[in-house]
């Protein structure tokens, strides 16, 4: 009985020996299969994105008026949302001091003109005299003409004199420079007003051009250079919900060395009026590229701790080629590299995929 359990414990092992080869074999005899690796040709097209930055309105002219010289408020013709015309007469100042100096300075002036006259007179008397001989002597007509050279001298100082004390009463009346709107007003009548200390602190008034406005963005590093002057881009404001459109007009040329960007200014006609400085505003900038450029799934970018590259497929092997980015889009992105139209490349790559892996296709 024994011996019977012995023999079939025997068998039973042979018998998993042999089903244990058999499927070694088979193991063995089946191939593994290599997965295939989806790829795809390079190529290029140009891609067009837009930007969404925030920009500010202004006024296409805006100025403070300041007094030139130290007075008081006499007249006040305008006040805040006043339309003005260019050369309209806005505020009367009055300084009873520059209307004595000008007085004063108008006496003189007559003063000198009658003796420049009186001896003007006298030398051109003396000068027809001496024409008959040993009438006039030579030392007398010198010193006539010598006189009206003075008096003529002295005439033209009272002149100038005169002229500059007119143009600071001119100063008194302050006038619009240009077409606009009074934004501010700081002042009321009887205010002192002046050039210096207390009456200095705040303009008199403040003129903005609100016709025609300007709309200031600052588009960062990366992307100016995709905008040109002429182009045309959209705008919208929280307060508006109509879309409105504007041409890039001027551009700076030049980054600014804090925000690292490029100041770009578009020229708004404000014709409804509906528009005001200061408003901000949302504007959608089109980033249209100037040639051609190689666009690729996202996919196709590995971004690793060894730097950004992508797959190229040689020859059934992977070879790795260094990148820059550019622009995104959706699921695409701009590349820039040593690479070629029609290179191929793997559409979903991982950094597991190492340089010279065989790639089935």
């Amino acid at each position: 009985m024994k011996s019977n359990i012995i023999k079939s414990t025997a068998l039973l092992f042979t018998a998993l020996a042999v089903l244990s080869c058999e499927k070694k074999k088979e193991e063995t005899a089946t191939p593994e299969i290599e997965p295939k690796v989806e790829t795809f040709l390079l190529a290029k097209e140009k891609l067009t994105t837009e930007l969404r930055l925030p920009a500010e309105l202004t006024g296409f002219q805006q100025v403070d008026l300041y007094a030139k010289v130290s007075s008081f408020v006499k007249t006040l013709k305008v006040d805040i949302g006043s339309k003005v015309k260019k050369g309209q007469l806005l505020i009367v100042l009055e300084a009873p001091e520059i209307s004595s100096q000008l007085a004063a300075a108008e006496s003189r002036l007559k003063s000198m003109e009658a003796i420049y006259a009186t001896s003007k007179s006298t030398y051109n008397r003396l000068y027809e005299t001496s024409k008959v001989e040993g009438t006039i002597s030579k030392n007398d007509l010198e010193m006539a003409s010598g006189k009206k050279n003075s008096d003529y001298a002295q005439y033209q100082a009272a002149i100038a004199a005169h002229k500059e004390i007119s143009i600071m009463r001119g100063y008194l009346e302050i006038r619009a420079p240009f077409d606009g709107v009074v934004a501010a007003r700081n002042v009321n009548l009887g205010t002192f007003v002046g050039p210096a200390g207390k009456g200095s602190d705040l303009p008199l008034l403040t003129i903005q051009e609100q016709s025609k406005l300007r709309l200031a963005v600052s588009v960062p590093e990366l992307y100016t250079g995709y905008l040109h002057p002429g182009d045309e881009m959209s705008f919208n404001v929280k307060s508006l919900p109509e879309t409105f459109s504007a041409k890039i007009t001027r551009m700076s040329g030049a980054l600014d060395l804090k925000l690292r960007s490029e100041r770009v200014e578009m020229d708004v006609h404000n014709t409804k009026g509906n528009l005001l400085p200061g408003m901000v505003a949302e504007v959608l900038l089109p980033l249209n590229a100037k040639d051609s450029t190689f666009v690729v799934p996202k996919t196709a970018v590995v971004n690793s701790a060894e730097g950004l590259y992508v797959v190229k497929v040689v020859d059934h092997k992977a070879t790795r080629v260094d990148i820059k980015k550019g622009r995104e889009i959706d699921d695409k992105i701009e590349i820039f590299g040593d690479l070629n139209p029609q290179d191929k490349l793997v559409k979903i790559a991982s950094e597991e995929t190492k340089e010279g892996d065989h790639i089935n296709e």
